[in-house]
């Protein structure tokens, strides 16, 4: 065995590396190796395709807009689009006095889009509400200030 191999075991590992290289530069110009899949990302990771995920997106451009008549506090909910949303369930939720538990009263649809729930006749003034709608999984809060 020679006495000095060392310089030989070097240029063989950086011969070995070399060759290493031009092939994966190759490798990379053409096609490129058939073990991974270039649309890797939009097969496996499929943002916003699943049900649940899509309805949630719906809710985004969701408006509500809501009027007082002789008691009854009626609310209009539509999309983004300008369309009544119908078949969601609607909660209001209110505080009659400071420091006492929220009120929770259900919203009953009336006709497309609109909800509405008697309010309590104590209330006057300037009233902070809460609404919540929620439709086939997707879910909308909205704090409303009303004038009664």
């Amino acid at each position: 065995m020679p006495k000095h191999f060392y310089p030989a075991l070097i240029i063989f590992f950086f011969g070995t590396f070399v060759l290493f290289l031009v092939w994966s530069a190759f490798q990379a110009s053409t096609e490129g190796t058939q073990v991974t899949d270039r649309d890797y990302y939009s097969k496996g990771l499929k943002y916003s395709s699943t049900v649940v995920e899509k309805r949630v997106a719906s809710v985004l451009g969701w408006e509500i807009a809501a009027g007082y008549i002789d008691g009854q506090l009626q609310i209009r909910l539509q999309d983004g689009k300008g369309h009544l949303v119908s078949g969601a369930k609607g909660v209001l939720y209110l505080n009659t006095r400071p420091g006492i538990e929220l009120q929770k009263l259900p919203l009953k649809e009336v006709d497309s889009g609109y909800y509405q729930t008697r309010v309590p006749s104590v209330l006057t003034g300037e009233v902070s509400i809460r609404v919540e709608f929620e439709r086939d999984g997707a879910r909308i809060n909205r704090q409303l200030l009303i004038t009664i």
